[in-house]
């Protein structure tokens, strides 16, 4: 008889907070220094970069807020002052495309119009 594997739903809450803290320690303690750091690299990473809503964005706000310190209004400034001119042209380059997306529909629902009277 094939004996069966346990599974987490075999373990008490207690006892699976346990074997979860135990893993948590021998799997840091088994990483070299550049796993660790290329890990805490992606957790950072995807806590910053990927916010979901205004409370995640107002939480990675004040994280790199607390982090950067009496510095973090210079730095925010400098970003805007250094991104402002490009986004001035990103957004007008949007704009005219798509007013020329609009004024092409304009065009051929025009043509539509014609074509219907020409037969």
């Amino acid at each position: 008889m094939k004996k069966k594997s346990i599974t987490y739903a075999d373990l008490t809450k207690k006892q699976l907070e346990h074997l979860k803290e135990l893993y948590i320690q021998k799997k840091v303690e088994c990483m070299s220094h550049q796993e660790l750091k290329q890990f805490v690299l992606e957790i950072i990473s995807h806590q910053i970069n990927d916010t979901i809503g205004k409370e995640e964005e107002m939480e990675a706000w004040r994280d790199m807020s607390s982090f950067f310190g009496d510095q973090f209004g210079f730095i925010t400034l400098q970003i805007q002052q250094k991104y402002a001119d490009t986004e001035s042209i990103e957004n007008f380059e949007e704009d005219t495309k798509e007013r020329r997306l609009e004024l092409l529909e304009k065009n051929n629902l025009e043509k539509e119009k014609q074509d219907m009277w020409d037969d």
